[in-house]
């Protein structure tokens, strides 16, 4: 034809759609990557889309996310696809990463393609974030409050990184308009970029074929025993092994449309307000499981794991390929690798649930606006009622509910005494531990023994306080005043 013979549209089908694949790569655990690719094309249109309304401004970016779930005609909707792009486009990009990793893929000669693939995640996970913080409200907020923190804590160059970062040394306007950049032009571009360059090298490296158990990489022959391959029982990818990736992709589509109309559009979670600390942040489902991770490191252990852990997890993926770039393929011969996986994905989604559903932050409000329940004060010696007034004081009830009233981080203390000795109380308040910091710069000798005191008494009727097994029992000892 004509065009044909001026664009060369059929050499070109020839060697991209048509070009040949293994029989056995045409199979339903080569398809994450296409549906990766839906996501992405998704997230283009609705963001195109969303650009048309949203204002990047600190006085209106939230005025114009309400004006999108309120006014304007299936604009939720749009803001719902978007939001639900963006999550099912992390889920499978983790998916194909695993995949990619249990068969082997990573070897000789696809090591850039494995490289490229990384990049696209971490990618992919900037435009998650930069999506979240485009929302410009509380979550938004607390979430650059955190990002910021992290950053500061680099040796030499954290104070450069965090006005880099937020345009200055707060959250501003500045950092609106540079986060837009991020997720609009400069991630965008880079996503594109790297995948014309994964595609490339997928072209000319050819897509694994599925792994034989016995059958080993060797670089010396490697490929002459992939294109002999190919050559036996190589198929085209269109029609052949297309279809499947078609049907998932169509799956992908109707999954992200459906949570979109049931579950609706993420936020925005209220104005962003740096007065009020009575909130509670979650970040979006991605990075829940960091969130939670972050909550549960001990203090002396936050800066070490969160300038080390980033940079580990980098090298680590960086450097695979070249590490166990020969050898055998089939997870069948690799139980390490399965092994991995599987305690990776329990200790994501054990996280993920502990970030949507623990009570992470404290009822900053409880110390002051809840009074003591006149039960746990009533026909107390003086110190006890000290120790009463001193968890009062010191706002133990921001994380400590007590009666009922109060905060949700921590356990409740109405019937810790059955729980934990004098001494164990007191070594707690003092040295801290899990989630609880040590107060012992905090609270005198004399307030801390008050404390335990107090709390010595919190135990049902019908219940003995614990008490040191060590230590032999008299009769009457430990009877103290309880909870009538």
């Amino acid at each position: 034809m004509w065009i044909d013979s001026r664009l060369h549209l059929s050499e070109m089908f020839a060697s991209t759609a048509g070009h040949p694949v293994p029989a056995s790569s045409a199979s339903w655990f080569y398809v994450f990557g296409s549906g990766t690719l839906v996501c992405f094309v998704i997230q283009i249109i609705t963001g195109i889309c969303l650009a048309f309304v949203y204002s990047p401004s600190a006085n209106e970016a939230y005025a114009s996310l309400e004006y999108l779930n309120y006014k304007q005609t299936l604009g939720w909707l749009l803001r719902a696809l978007h939001y639900w792009g963006s999550t099912f486009m992390v889920a499978l990009m983790t998916a194909h990463m695993a995949q990619v990793f249990l068969f082997g893929a990573f070897k000789y000669p696809r090591e850039l393609t494995w490289i490229s693939g990384v990049l696209l995640l971490f990618c992919t996970l900037g435009l998650a974030f930069t999506g979240q913080v485009l929302r410009f409200d509380q979550d938004a907020y607390w979430g650059l409050g955190i990002g910021a923190a992290v950053m500061g804590r680099v040796p030499l160059i954290g104070a450069n990184l965090v006005n880099l970062m937020l345009g200055g040394p707060i959250i501003a306007g500045g950092t609106l308009s540079r986060f837009f950049a991020l997720h609009v032009f400069i991630l965008p571009g880079l996503l594109i970029a790297i995948v014309g360059l994964h595609l490339r090298l997928v072209l000319t490296k050819g897509i694994n074929e599925y792994p034989t158990p016995g059958k080993l990489v060797e670089k010396d022959s490697y490929e002459d025993e992939y294109r002999a391959l190919l050559k036996k029982e190589g198929v085209p990818f269109f029609p052949n092994a297309f279809g499947k990736d078609l049907a998932f992709a169509g799956l992908v589509v109707l999954g992200i449309v459906f949570c979109a109309l049931y579950f609706g559009p993420k936020g925005p979670e209220g104005v962003p307000d740096p007065t009020m600390i009575d909130t509670r942040p979650r970040p979006d489902f991605f990075f829940l499981s960091q969130f939670a991770a972050l909550a549960l490191l001990p203090d002396y252990l936050e800066t070490l794991i969160i300038l080390t852990a980033p940079v580990v997890l980098i090298v680590v993926l960086l450097a695979l390929p070249f590490i166990s770039g020969t050898g055998e393929k089939s997870v069948r011969r690799r139980p390490a690798a399965a092994l991995s996986v599987i305690v990776i994905f329990l200790a994501l989604g054990a996280l993920t649930y502990l970030g949507a559903h623990s009570p992470w932050s404290p009822q900053m409000g409880a110390w002051s606006g809840d009074a003591t329940p006149e039960k746990f004060v009533k026909e107390r010696s003086p110190l006890e009622l000290r120790g009463a007034v001193t968890l009062q004081n010191k706002q133990c009830r921001n994380c400590h509910s007590l009666g009922g009233e109060g905060g949700q981080r921590g356990p409740a203390l109405d019937n810790v005494a059955t729980r934990l000795t004098g001494g164990q109380l007191a070594r707690q308040v003092i040295q801290g531990g899990g989630n609880m910091p040590a107060y012992s710069k905090n609270l005198s000798p004399a307030e801390v023994a008050a404390l335990v005191a107090f709390m010595r008494t919190l135990h049902a009727p019908n219940e003995m306080p614990a008490r040191d097994s060590a230590v032999p029992g008299q009769p009457g000892a430990g009877e103290i005043r309880t909870v009538k």
